[in-house]
């Protein structure tokens, strides 16, 4: 299964691109700067598109006749679409509530993995973490900062440190963010909570 992004902005779209990646890792994620260029490319296999609010308008019937698959990518913070009829994503606010709404679509749309293949990245490493690495994980996400995490487990500030570690290193992930995303994407934090 592929998602498609049509954006003129090389720079957003391929920092969209790693955001999908890690909200949804089975998942192939293609970039275009047009619609003639998806075109072109075939638009076969492809479960979304997000779409720059100008692909959209300069194309309209065709993201009329895949409405359900398209999300605008939009930079206004109104909560309605540019385009009636649409879903709409704002893309310029903070990165931490940029994941939160990509986390609350794929939610929606594809809660528990339902219309996806199996998730098989990142199972194993679930296996591997400990209670307590858990613990500090759904802490760091819901935003607490090492001594708060000290004081509430009633362990020192040197272990949340290398319990913070040991975590990323077992999961592979490099921020925050991919950190977030991981734990709601596999049950650990509600959407909500962060």
């Amino acid at each position: 299964m592929k998602i498609a992004i049509i954006h003129p902005d090389t720079l957003a779209a391929i920092g969209l691109k790693q955001m999908l990646q890690e909200v949804m890792p089975m998942v192939a994620v293609d970039t275009f700067r047009s619609v003639g260029e998806l075109i072109d490319a075939g638009t076969d296999g492809y479960i979304h598109f997000f779409a720059a609010t100008s692909a959209v308008t300069a194309a309209l019937a065709f993201f009329v006749e895949h409405r359900r698959k398209t999300i605008i990518l939009s930079a206004s913070t109104a909560q309605q679409s540019p385009v009636d009829g649409f879903h709409c994503l704002c893309t310029s606010v903070p990165e931490k509530q940029l994941v939160r709404s990509l986390l609350a679509l794929e939610q929606m749309a594809h809660a528990a993995g339902r219309n996806l293949p199996a998730a098989v990245t990142g199972q194993n490493a679930a296996k591997q973490l400990s209670a307590r690495e858990a613990e500090v994980m759904c802490l760091v996400v819901k935003g607490l900062i090492n001594k708060e995490i000290a004081d509430r487990l009633n362990i020192s500030l040197a272990t949340v440190v290398t319990h913070r570690r040991n975590i990323m290193e077992k999961l592979k992930l490099k921020s925050v963010s991919a950190l977030t995303i991981y734990a709601v994407t596999h049950g650990y934090v509600n959407i909500n909570e962060i």
